[in-house]
């Protein structure tokens, strides 16, 4: 299943390397193509003769290597899958937090690949509130982070923080690698964010959308091999950088990018909170306050979601979304059929923990016929990929 798979694995600073011999060893043999990449305080722990030897590539490790510069832009260009593996604390903080100062670093920035890491520490370390946060940082990311084993550690005592075995890793590389690429060579098209309709230079309507549903979304498409497009209207959400981004933000800007994209788009996505109306007349100097009252003339903003499904083809699938706040089945179910969508995603206001502005999410997901899937509050990572399974099966039927 691994056949001719490209794997960059990358060894940091920790006991667990002799773990990462063995699955080098378990790659060559699954006949995958791997190359290492160590970072000094690795090599205090193994060889790099060793992982040559087995892996019948020269192990990497000097970001200023005079005869390839660019050697970290290539090996993220290179690899379909970036392993990081053990993953030392100091390793993880330095990605979490785009610290560029060793050949790893250089090209974990650089890749445009599926990131998969797998932690090694101490239980005291696993644990603290700063390791934590480096961890939620690298899932908002969109890199996969591999659960811990439970057992004796290189301190001496038993708790969290070993590396998975190698026969473990294996697998799920096998697994991700069959199921997270399987959207390769498809194109998805996803809005995002709020859209801000300008009242005069300093002014605007708009909403509290954060955009981070449509951007765990596009996050998860991008993971499973997809070409993704994001259209983003104002938000201060990273986004991951396997998404092509499009930054806009009236709706008027959204429409226009969106159509730029939908017809070579295969799946639609969207997660925008487009405003429904926009000020008839912009004010071109700031509106100053003369009087009690203001009145503002209002016109409908193009729907994006409607034109969308009067185009489609059967080729595509459309997915809209549905924020409600009173009779939401109806409401939703009404917005499906109106818009000619295949799905719509439903979350509500009287839910605690949904919608706007928080990391957790409680949707229904319904289909033209009617079928609903009612999914718990999760987190919107884990929520985005429930939609995306949820989009393949549907194609799929």
């Amino acid at each position: 299943m691994l056949t001719g798979k490209k794997i960059l694995l990358c060894v940091t600073g920790s006991i667990a390397a002799y773990k990462s011999v063995i699955l080098v060893r378990l790659l060559i043999k699954a006949q995958a193509e791997v190359k290492v990449i160590m970072t000094t305080a690795a090599m205090d722990f193994v060889s790099p003769l060793t992982f040559s030897t087995l892996s019948k590539n020269k192990v990497l490790s000097n970001l200023f290597d005079q005869e390839m510069w660019t050697n970290h832009v290539m090996l993220g260009r290179w690899a379909e899958v970036m392993l990081v593996a053990p993953a030392s604390c100091n390793t993880i903080s330095k990605m979490a937090n785009g610290i560029c100062d060793n050949l790893l670093q250089a090209t974990y920035l650089s890749a445009i690949c599926p990131v998969v890491i797998a932690p090694a520490m101490d239980e005291d370390m696993w644990r603290h509130a700063a390791t934590k946060r480096n961890i939620d940082l690298l899932k908002e990311y969109g890199h996969t982070i591999l659960p811990v084993n439970n057992g004796e550690l290189a301190s001496g005592l038993t708790g969290e923080g070993r590396m998975g075995e190698p026969e473990e890793i294996l697998k799920f590389l096998e697994k991700f690698l069959s199921e997270k690429l399987s959207l390769s060579g498809k194109k998805i098209l996803i809005t995002a964010g709020p859209t801000y309709e300008p009242i005069d230079p300093v002014r605007f309507i708009g909403n509290h959308s954060s955009g981070k549903m449509g951007i765990c979304i596009a996050s998860e498409f991008a993971a499973r091999g997809a070409e993704v497009t994001l259209i983003l209207g104002p938000s201060s959400e990273t986004v991951s950088v396997n998404v092509t981004t499009i930054k806009v933000t009236s709706a008027n800007e959204m429409y226009n990018a969106f159509f730029s994209y939908f017809d070579e788009s295969d799946i639609i996505v969207m997660a925008a909170a487009v405003a429904d109306f926009t000020p008839e007349d912009i004010a071109l100097q700031k509106i100053k306050k003369n009087g009690n009252e203001l009145t503002l003339k209002l016109k409908k903003t193009p729907d994006i979601l409607s034109k969308a499904g009067e185009m489609k083809t059967n080729k595509q699938v459309l997915v809209g979304f549905a924020l409600e706040t009173e009779n939401e089945k109806t409401n939703a179910l009404k917005k499906l059929h109106n818009k000619n969508a295949d799905l719509i995603v439903l979350n509500s206001l009287n839910d605690n923990g949904a919608g706007f502005g928080h990391d957790t999410n409680k949707i229904i997901i319904f289909n033209k016929k009617g079928e609903e899937q009612l999914f718990e509050k999760k987190p919107k990572r884990e929520v985005a990929t429930d939609i995306v399974n949820a989009i393949i099966n549907f194609k799929n039927e």
